[in-house]
């Protein structure tokens, strides 16, 4: 196989485990960058879904967890947080776990930035109709 061949392979099984976790706010974010660089959503799809999220010790759950964990703690990921709320629905997790994540998050990182991602999990709740979660 050639190294054309490879890379095309490695975005292609990519592009079916973003499509199966993120659904089509992954598409959106890979048809954004087409014209501004193309490479960087090649490498999305190519490494970060086709090398690093279909690595089968973590389910699909598990690493929506660490990766809404990861986002809180940076902050300023607002945009990204979004689509990860909603693909960490997408494979199981309830409002109430992502809501418990990010509590949990602040104890590390701090309540401006897990406020910030709650809120941004409210909007993600509120467009996808979700009732809202309790304060437990």
């Amino acid at each position: 196989m050639s190294g054309d061949e490879m890379r095309r392979e490695r975005f292609e099984r990519g592009m079916r485990v973003l499509g199966e976790i993120d659904g089509d706010a992954g598409r959106r974010v890979m048809d954004a960058l087409a014209d501004v660089s193309p490479e960087l959503a090649h490498q999305i799809a190519a490494w970060g879904f086709g090398e690093i999220y279909s690595r089968p010790a973590l389910p699909p759950r598990d690493r929506q967890l660490v990766t809404l964990g990861m986002l809180t703690a940076l902050g300023g990921c607002e945009p990204q947080l979004e689509v990860h709320v909603n693909a960490a629905l997408n494979v199981g997790l309830s409002p109430e776990e992502i809501v418990e994540a990010m509590l949990h998050a602040a104890a590390y990182c701090g309540f401006p930035r897990a406020l910030n991602a709650t809120f941004t999990a409210k909007k993600v709740f509120a467009e996808r109709g979700l009732l809202p979660v309790g304060d437990g």
